[in-house]
């Protein structure tokens, strides 16, 4: 059993948009999100940066701080990346061998 859930944010190439999604297996979540095997949101935006990621121990956990950043304003995001992330680099880079290069 997955003990581990994952809050994360990705962003487009250019970081002017930003997309909080929640997941029990974040390199698969991030694969689909590259792949755009779903033509959601990410998609249409080509939001498939990995910029930021939290672990949480339990589903709801995950789902009440998703669900808090989401109401956020884009200064407060930006802040808790920078922490992170300061030069917004791609954190799932090397993860998916093969993969097309952007």
């Amino acid at each position: 059993m997955n003990n581990q859930y994952y809050v994360y944010i990705l962003a487009n190439a250019h970081n002017t948009t930003l997309y909080i999604g929640m997941t029990n297996n974040l390199e698969r979540r991030v694969y689909e999100h590259k792949t755009h095997l779903n033509k959601g949101f990410t998609h249409k935006y080509n939001v498939e940066k990995l910029v930021w990621y939290d672990v949480f121990p339990t589903p709801d956990s995950a789902i009440l701080r998703e669900k808090q950043l989401k109401k956020w304003n884009r200064a407060w995001k930006e802040e808790m990346i920078n922490k992170m992330n300061p030069e917004w680099k791609d954190l799932s880079e090397g993860w998916y061998e093969g993969l097309r290069e952007k």
